[in-house]
């Protein structure tokens, strides 16, 4: 029942919550975004939603305009303390997971869930082996559980391993775990960066 019902109803209702205490963030954060190379405040990335759906998912900007894509060797996106395609607030808020809020637009939109797989790149779905489209079974989340626990420290194939461990575990009590021990990673900003930093051209990919 809560998977099916209840899941959605609580992301509603924190989210409906949480939406005046974002807007201050976007008044804030937006302008200092804008005005530092005169670029979009957000960024809209083609994810990978429930039964492999393709939607955008909503991101403050980061990096600098016309950036280059990097991934990593296992086809995930590159994300390392000294990437130069960071700008100066991009730095400040990817540290403080910040860039993440404008999804709550998305939770409300039906498109994430609070908690869930972190969605993949739409490309990824031509990856995966055995079971792992299982992860596509619930909406993605803006944390789930690698986030709270291992965050960027596990290559892309372990963490869809959590993944269906958790869509098999799920339960209220395992989002309200996910939920604190998420806050608590971004509180002490712990694992931010990937641990191997081996990259690849996306063009190759």
């Amino acid at each position: 029942m809560y998977k099916r019902f209840f899941k959605r109803i609580f992301d509603l209702i924190l989210s409906i919550i949480a939406l005046p205490f974002w807007f201050i963030i976007l008044i804030i954060i937006g302008p200092i975004i804008y005005f530092q190379d005169k670029g979009s405040i957000f960024y809209n990335a083609p994810r990978l939603g429930k039964d492999g759906e393709i939607f955008k998912m909503y991101k403050f900007r980061s990096m600098k305009i016309s950036a280059p894509d990097i991934r990593n060797e296992d086809g995930s996106t590159f994300n390392g303390e000294d990437d130069s395609r960071l700008t100066k607030i991009g730095k400040f808020i990817r540290k403080t997971s910040l860039d993440e809020t404008p999804q709550l637009l998305n939770i409300i939109k039906g498109d994430m869930s609070i908690i869930g797989p972190r969605p993949d790149l739409p490309e990824h779905k031509e990856l995966y082996e055995g079971n792992e489209e299982r992860k596509l079974e619930i909406r993605p989340g803006v944390s789930g559980f690698n986030q709270a626990y291992h965050r960027n420290t596990i290559p892309w194939k372990e963490r869809i391993k959590h993944d269906i461990y958790y869509i098999d575990e799920l339960s209220l009590c395992l989002d309200i775990k996910i939920f604190f021990k998420t806050a608590a990673s971004v509180l002490k900003r712990e694992d931010i960066y990937v641990t191997d930093n081996s990259t690849k051209d996306s063009s190759k990919f």
